[in-house]
């Protein structure tokens, strides 16, 4: 789930991964204390349907339901990309919605800056955090994506409180809160109109 740099930069990646650092140093999550924060998903809502090229709008919303404030209020999301079942191609992940401004190169796709929800990404994966999220307060998730590959798709997310594993997210039940979301993806891309200045173009509504 974690990526690193080449060679020694690599290896010191690796580490964060396991929440280990490079040499003798310090853990990196030492002072994230071990402990279960009470969290609800307010609202998860994404369109079902989408056509190629269009831009939609992905919002995970979360409320600290317990009397601790939580660390660092962060959600995974996965689904992204879709992994080719082939060994005839450099990079067999492609992506099904790329987030407005991802830095990533793949396949024939441009390169493009890394974005997505206000706090941006962390050292981890496909992992957005949004920081200290206080006793009674919510936190919304807001990713713009655009619709790059036809066919169904299937996004999954998991709430976490902290980046390192010991600070839990729980639900009612005490599970770790996640879920889906799924939909289809056509291939004929939305149709666009000049607006009256002559110059705006206008895509019609997800």
């Amino acid at each position: 789930m974690r990526r690193g740099h080449a060679l020694l930069g690599g290896l010191c990646g690796l580490a964060a991964a396991v929440a280990v650092g490079c040499g003798s140093g310090e853990r990196q999550d030492a002072n994230e204390a071990e402990a279960s924060y009470d969290v609800e998903v307010v609202d998860a809502s994404f369109p079902e349907r989408h056509r190629l090229a269009q831009k939609s709008q992905l919002e995970i919303t979360v409320r600290n339901e317990g009397t601790e404030a939580i660390p660092d209020i962060a959600v995974t999301l996965d689904g992204l990309d879709r992994r080719l079942d082939r060994d005839d191609v450099a990079d067999a992940d492609r992506p099904v919605f790329v987030v407005d401004g991802r830095r990533k190169q793949i396949g024939g796709y441009p390169e493009v800056k890394l974005a997505g929800p206000g706090g941006g990404p962390t050292a981890l994966v496909n992992t957005w955090t949004l920081g200290r999220l206080e006793p009674g307060a919510e936190k919304t998730f807001r990713w713009h994506v655009t619709a790059v590959e036809a066919g169904p798709f299937e996004l999954t997310w998991a709430v976490s409180a902290g980046l390192h594993g010991n600070a839990e997210a729980v639900s009612v039940g005490g599970a770790q809160p996640r879920g889906k979301l799924q939909g289809t993806i056509t291939s004929k891309p939305p149709s666009s109109r000049i607006a009256a200045d002559g110059v705006t173009v206008v895509n019609p509504a997800p």
